[in-house]
Parts: C-alpha cells; structure tokens; sequence
C-alpha cells in the first residue's frame, strides 16, 4: 500500500531535476533521454562497449570465460544520476530512489524478458551484514518485481561472511566467492536473478552456479545499473 501510495502522489514531479513529470512517471522526458544507458552492451555480462560495437558480440571475457548465467540484462550504466539514485537507495533507504530505479528496471526489460523466468531470486545478503545495514536493497526490489510480475520469490543463502568486494579485481573477486551461495530445495528451469548494481559480475556468477546446482536450467542476469568499463 505505501508503494502504490508514493507512485499516486510523488510522479508529478521528475525525481531528478524536479521538473514536471511525464506520462505518469517520475522523470521529465529531458532527464529520461539523457540517463547513461547501457547500449551497446554484451549481451554475457551486460559489459557496456564502445560506441559502434556491434549489438549481441560478447565481449572477450565471455568468448574466454563465458559467466554461469546465460544472459545478462542491466539496462544502465553506473554513472552520474544514476549512481547518486542508487547511493540514496542502497545507503538511506530511500523508497522513492528505489520506486524510481524498479520503474527503469521494468522499462528497460525487453517484454518477452520480463515474461521469461517462473521465479525470481535475489542476491542475499550475510544475515549479520543485513543487521548491521538495516536494509536489503535486492532484497526490496525482488519483493516488489516479483508482484507485479506475478512470479514466485525464491531466497537464496550466503553460506558464509565473505570480505568485501570493492578493491578486488576479477579474478579476486570470484575466489572471494566460491561456493559462497546455496539454494535449497528444487528450482525450475528457468530463473532470474536480481541485484541492483553489477560491478563484474562475479557474485551474480556465484550465485547463478548454485541455482544450476539446484536444477535450473535457464539462469539470467538481472539488474538495474552496470558499472563502465574499466
């Protein structure tokens, strides 16, 4: 009810400039055009590429190393309003940032996508890093896309604390999280997972061999913003 009641009263006004609102949602048409969206971006891991790639090569990484997951489906980059959108979200708990950012998730998701998965799983959090934050953004956007959707939520386990990954390069980044989730029970074939920023993608690659451990056949990639090249 409080969700429904903030997208009632709050999309007069564009929740980026605070100009008037489009079309019944939160944005004015001018901060809508210039969001950092994600294209061209490979279609493995959602890896924003250069002007004039072409649309659905992998990028190197994935012809090498191709990710757990079958498809990555990140509809911006990590950048400029974005990031500040997402930082008053993850960090302040902020329900408008977040209503925002799942308003651009569900636009920016190709129809078919949105109908693909029967469940939907997010990236957990290690129960005491979940008390200390006071908040699970993935968790909160899961919740809400999975309604509207209308498909089963399926909770995932972080088996243990792993440190943190900021600092951490690629490879640093996927021993650090080895066999670092479990899903219990079956699965079915086809599931989507879901994160709100995905740096390289190593933990939604964890994350995505567990579910095949688990029986899912078909495992995608979600998430709102990917950060830019490095």
């Amino acid at each position: 009810m409080v969700d429904g009641g903030l997208r009632r009263a709050l999309p007069g006004r564009c929740a980026f400039c605070l100009a008037p609102g489009q079309g019944g949602h939160p944005w004015c048409e001018s901060c809508f055009e210039s969001l950092p969206w994600n294209v061209p971006a490979c279609p493995g891991c959602a890896e924003p590429r250069p002007s004039g790639t072409l649309a659905g090569r992998l990028c190197g990484r994935c012809v090498v190393t191709p990710p757990r997951f079958d498809k990555a489906r990140v509809p911006l980059c990590y950048q400029g309003e974005i990031t500040a959108m997402v930082r008053r979200f993850k960090f302040h708990a902020s329900p408008r940032a977040g209503n925002v950012l799942l308003e651009l998730l569900e636009l920016g998701l190709p129809p078919k996508a949105l109908a693909w998965p029967q469940a939907l799983i997010p990236v957990p959090l290690h129960p005491r890093r979940a008390r200390e934050r006071g908040f699970d953004q993935a968790d909160w956007l899961a919740r809400r896309l999975s309604r509207r959707l209308d498909i089963p939520l399926v909770a995932a386990r972080r088996c243990r604390d792993t440190r943190s990954q900021r600092g951490l390069d690629r490879m640093e980044r996927r021993h650090n999280l080895r066999d670092g989730f479990e899903v219990t029970g079956r699965l079915p074939g086809r599931v989507a997972l879901l994160d709100d920023v995905m740096t390289t993608g190593a933990t939604l690659d964890a994350l995505a061999q567990a579910c095949r451990r688990a029986g899912a056949e078909g495992v995608e990639a979600w998430a709102v913003a990917r950060t830019p090249l490095l």
